[in-house]
């Protein structure tokens, strides 16, 4: 299975966006649902575009972002990418480097990426992905909020070829992509590259439960931000829920994921390595490691605010320990299910997978209160 079905929330019908206009002629596959189990093997087509395969992935019936692999062949490149969208990029599997300019500058800046490595190209600048490795093909995805731009202004041709230089967000400095980073304050950090996020160091973050840690971060001066998060093995996040947008790529580990809406079945997805999951907006999601080592995800969405590594709903103050609402208990108005108002069903599927699995359960047993009376 490479998708998992997601359930429409409304009857209503409508005809295509300019957007899935252009992307139904870019003529790709296109994965859908709320998951897909292992973007390193999803089918792919030729892009004429990138001048490589690709595809798309459109999970959750998203309208701001959406997502896509491109995979490039041994001792290959693409052509070169240019648009008036942001787009977070994640390597898959493989070995390369990609080459940034400005418009109507001769001045270009490379930068070698790994598998593991996240990095953004700078609004509206022109990049060129090359692989290094002559004998592997490298694979990258890659969340854009195209879906966004074109539907705004109906022209894909202004997307692609707007003249603009963003120079207050990238003039090819020196240091750019090689600066180490700076830890702004608790889970804060601004970087504009991450050599491999499956050893990014991160601050411990106990609120969301499981002994878990995890670190904010934007790349690029974008309005697309990202987090990381990662849990021990016998352990499980608590339930919440926030607005649509929030892709989740699986870094490293094995597990499952429930989705639902209050009063609905719950879903149950598995997940590990190579997957990518989105819940839909208001959906309450829960993520369990059943595996033998660490879960580590990484998230790619767009900001509610304008760009920066403080935006996207998670506070404004440097070193402040602000709680984002999905971080607060509903019993005390957020978006949170504390482990003790949570189904005792979602804790005895989670111990007999971890048996199945060969895991050891680490999270006690909530005391579960015998009054939960919630609309969860």
């Amino acid at each position: 299975m490479q998708t998992e079905a997601v359930p429409q929330r409304s009857g209503r019908r409508r005809g295509p966006t300019p957007y899935e206009r252009w992307k139904q002629a870019e003529g790709l596959p296109v994965y859908t649902g709320s998951a897909v189990d292992d973007m390193n093997t999803v089918e792919l087509a030729p892009w004429a575009r990138t001048g490589q395969r690709g595809a798309f992935i459109s999970l959750s019936d998203q309208t701001r972002g959406d997502g896509y692999v491109v995979e490039i062949t041994p001792g290959g490149s693409t052509t070169v990418q240019h648009h008036l969208a942001e787009v977070s990029l994640y390597v898959l599997h493989g070995r390369g480097a990609t080459t940034f300019w400005q418009h109507g500058s001769d001045r270009k800046q490379t930068v070698e990426w790994q598998a593991g490595s996240v990095f953004a190209a700078p609004l509206n600048c022109y990049y060129q992905h090359f692989n290094l490795d002559g004998q592997e093909p490298a694979r990258l995805f890659g969340l854009t909020n195209l879906p966004e731009v074109v539907n705004q202004f109906r022209s894909e041709h202004f997307a692609f070829n707007a003249p603009y230089a963003f120079t207050d967000r990238y003039n090819g400095e020196d240091t750019f992509f090689t600066d180490a980073g700076q830890h702004l304050g608790w889970r804060r950090w601004r970087t504009n590259f991450i050599p491999d996020i499956r050893t990014f160091k991160l601050d411990e973050y106990g609120e969301r439960g499981a002994g878990g840690t995890n670190m904010h971060f934007t790349l690029s001066d974008s309005s697309q931000t990202g987090h990381v998060s990662d849990f021990p093995t016998g352990t499980y996040k608590k339930g919440h829920r926030h607005g649509h947008g929030p892709h989740l790529i699986i870094v490293n580990g094995s597990g499952y994921s429930l989705f639902w809406y209050p009063g609905e079945a719950r879903r149950k997805v598995p997940w590990c390595d190579g997957a990518i999951l989105v819940p839909q907006a208001g959906e309450f999601h829960q993520h369990f490691n059943t595996g033998p080592t660490n879960a580590r995800y990484l998230v790619f969405y767009m900001a509610t605010t304008g760009g920066g590594t403080m935006a996207g709903g998670d506070g404004d103050g440097l070193g402040e320990r602000w709680l984002a609402p999905s971080t607060i208990s509903i019993r005390e108005g957020g978006d949170q299910i504390d482990y003790e108002d949570e189904d005792p069903a979602i804790y005895e599927e989670f111990a007999e997978e971890c048996r199945r699995n060969g895991a050891e359960v680490r999270l006690p047993r909530p005391a579960f209160r015998p009054d939960r009376m919630l609309p969860v």
